[in-house]
């Protein structure tokens, strides 16, 4: 966490009890810390303070925004029963979708290419009259390339112009200004853990009351949209690194970039037949993927993670399945170089020292492991 969004928070967790429903002085001060929280993530959104609803995170928010917009359209309108996603989603919107199809709903998967965006002719071919939902993600999870996301919003409104739009943000605030980058999209779902704050704090972004079936029913917090008594430290600390994310932004990009490139370039000067996947010229500053020919990605993470060096391989929730990256499937890479493939990432507190001691390490890790 970000030293900020921790001190923000601290007080909350020991001095502030109170629930901020309540109508009691301790209450009230709780739920003005709440209000002023979702304000300031509201500014760096550039949305309405009524349009943030808290969640738990941000598979929980792209559940919300899949399940509840589908359920929502199919109640005012049986007809509306199309969904449209992409194969390199995040899992929690695949999961919500793929629940969707066992109710009846149409599912499209849209492929990605080879440089790790969403196919755009394969997307428009998938949208029609009949299409409530389309969610596409603003930054992927596991390759870091930015999506197309105000060209698809632009299919969707020629194609489907009575379809609901979500975007998984989760990887882009700190990279990208959410005011301009998903100004397109009606549902924006992002997650504190991200950028400096804390995990389990989500936030889904509901503009033009775009209407949804909540998946938690109970007391009406959260403008009906999510029952429960509201986590006041986590939307406090969520807030405070949000916003300070969002101030920092440009100066911490140019330092991360800087910091990604010297790993790449070392890696490539010591692994000459290092492969990187996507787009480069998309890839946010906080994302090195790299297949690493002649090695499985699982045997490296597990002699790299024994140097210290912490890496990945598809998804954070889904790391220790040997089956390749759905993401790098959906790209259309051959099976032998999506396994093989790790991802590096770096962020606002990632330093000089980390890189050096990566560069210490992948390198003879490599080497072992294509010996033996």
């Amino acid at each position: 966490m970000r030293p900020e969004a921790f001190e923000a928070m601290l007080p909350f967790l020991v001095e502030h009890p109170g629930n901020p429903s309540g109508g009691h002085a301790p209450a009230r001060a709780a739920k003005t810390a709440l209000e002023e929280a979702r304000e300031g993530i509201a500014e760096c959104c550039g949305a309405a303070p009524d349009a943030v609803v808290l969640t738990g995170g941000g598979s929980e928010a792209d559940n919300l925004a899949v399940k509840g917009a589908a359920w929502a359209a199919r109640a005012a309108d049986s007809a509306l029963d199309g969904i449209v996603t992409t194969g390199i989603e995040h899992k929690a919107v695949l999961g919500a979708a793929h629940r969707l199809a066992g109710e009846g709903f149409r599912v499209s998967e849209v492929p990605g290419t080879g440089a790790g965006t969403v196919d755009l002719d394969r997307l428009a071919e998938a949208l029609d009259d009949r299409t409530a939902v389309v969610s596409v993600m603003l930054v992927n999870n596991e390759t870091g390339i930015v999506q197309p996301l105000a060209e698809v919003a632009t299919l969707v409104r020629e194609r489907a112009p009575r379809a609901v739009l979500h975007t998984d943000a989760v990887q882009a605030p700190q990279w990208l200004d959410l005011r301009t980058a998903t100004a397109s999209a009606d549902l924006v779902a992002l997650s504190g853990h991200k950028f400096g704050g804390p995990k389990g704090a989500g936030v889904l972004v509901v503009r033009g009351g775009v209407p949804l079936v909540p998946l938690v029913e109970g007391g009406g917090h959260e403008r009906g949209l999510r029952a429960g008594t509201q986590d006041v430290a986590g939307a406090v600390a969520f807030a405070t690194a949000l916003v300070t994310t969002d101030r920092q932004r440009a100066e911490e990009g140019a330092r991360i970039a800087a910091l990604r490139d010297r790993l790449a370039a070392g890696l490539a000067a010591a692994v000459p037949d290092l492969v990187v996947n996507g787009d480069p010229d998309r890839r946010v500053a906080g994302v090195l993927h790299v297949a690493v020919p002649g090695v499985e990605a699982e045997v490296l993470l597990v002699a790299l993670d024994r140097d210290g060096v912490a890496a990945a391989a598809g998804s954070a929730c889904s790391s220790g399945a040997i089956d390749p990256s759905h993401v790098l499937v959906a790209m259309g890479l051959p099976r032998e170089r999506a396994l093989a493939s790790v991802r590096f990432s770096l962020g606002w507190a990632s330093t000089a020292a980390d890189v050096d001691a990566a560069l210490a390490v992948v390198p003879g890790a490599v080497e072992r492991l294509r010996a033996a």
